[in-house]
């Protein structure tokens, strides 16, 4: 992972860590429902930015080299891993 990606990554986990924590808290003290899910959603949210700083890192760097320099496998696994990742990112459950 580049380095400016690992600690902001990095950050984002800790911001994340701390809501959950939090989100933890209010259950245990039994808190108004709003609160835990406003809460929960919030969590929700510096997820998708988390993830979001991720694949901005991947494919800067594994798709980007992958596809510049790899055999057809190579990039065959990447495209794989790639549609994957969308069915995960769009499954309704």
């Amino acid at each position: 992972m580049k380095k400016t990606y690992k600690q902001r990554t990095t950050h984002r986990s800790k911001i994340i860590e701390g809501q959950f924590k939090a989100l933890i808290e209010a259950i245990e003290n039994d808190k108004y429902c709003i609160d835990i899910l406003t809460q929960s959603l919030a969590i929700q949210q510096s997820l998708r930015s988390l993830n979001k700083l991720v694949l901005e890192n991947h494919m800067n760097t594994h798709v980007k080299q992958g596809m510049s320099e790899g055999d057809e496998k190579t990039k065959q696994v990447i495209i794989d891993e790639l549609v994957q990742l969308y069915h995960l990112t769009n499954s309704k459950g």
